[in-house]
């Protein structure tokens, strides 16, 4: 087996869980062998690697806080809600709350979030009681299109629990645009 490949191998056997066959096999199509022996490892290949210890350090972030989910303690949010934290605010009520995400992953990266959390840590624990603030927490996110100029195209996206990386657990939508959507999103 060739250098490159071995490499990959290794590296992608520190990894657990369902992301190891995913990235073995995007490495070894990103990274195929070369024909000329005195060929080197090309440069993405690093890139790549590092990239998939991103993912595995979000993963190990969003089951480290899932353990205090359940704590009923002050999260980002409540204090980005009681201004405590600084943010740049899009879209408020009384109920509902739209800021701009530290780490956009689209042009237009904008998190919507219930100011009274009710227990709401994350969709899969929504309860019957919850039906209206999670219609006006869909609907501030079409006004946050709107106000973004991205009506015309937008996704919301949900992350409930660790295996979906849900990293703050205080019920948020991500509403994202201003560029091209691909699918599958995951």
């Amino acid at each position: 087996m060739a250098a490159p490949a071995m490499a990959a191998m290794n590296s992608v056997s520190l990894l657990r869980g369902p992301l190891s066959l995913r990235a073995l096999h995007f490495i070894r199509i990103s990274n195929p062998v070369p024909r000329n022996p005195l060929f080197r490892a090309p440069f993405h290949f690093r890139r790549v690697s590092s990239s998939v210890s991103a993912i595995s350090d979000e993963e190990a972030a969003a089951r480290a806080a899932a353990v205090n989910a359940d704590s009923g303690a002050p999260t980002i949010f409540d204090k980005i809600i009681s201004k405590e934290i600084p943010s740049t605010i899009v879209y408020e009520d009384e109920a509902v709350l739209a800021f701009r995400d530290i780490s956009p992953q689209a042009p237009v990266h904008v998190l919507v979030i219930p100011k009274l959390r009710d227990g709401l840590t994350e969709l899969g624990k929504a309860e019957k009681r919850h039906e209206e603030i999670l219609g006006r927490l869909l609907y501030a996110a079409k006004i946050v299109a709107e106000k973004e100029g991205i009506i015309d195209g937008f996704r919301v996206v949900v992350n409930s629990g660790p295996s979906a990386c849900q990293s703050v657990y205080h019920l948020h939508l991500h509403v994202l645009g201003g560029r091209q959507m691909k699918w599958p999103p995951g």
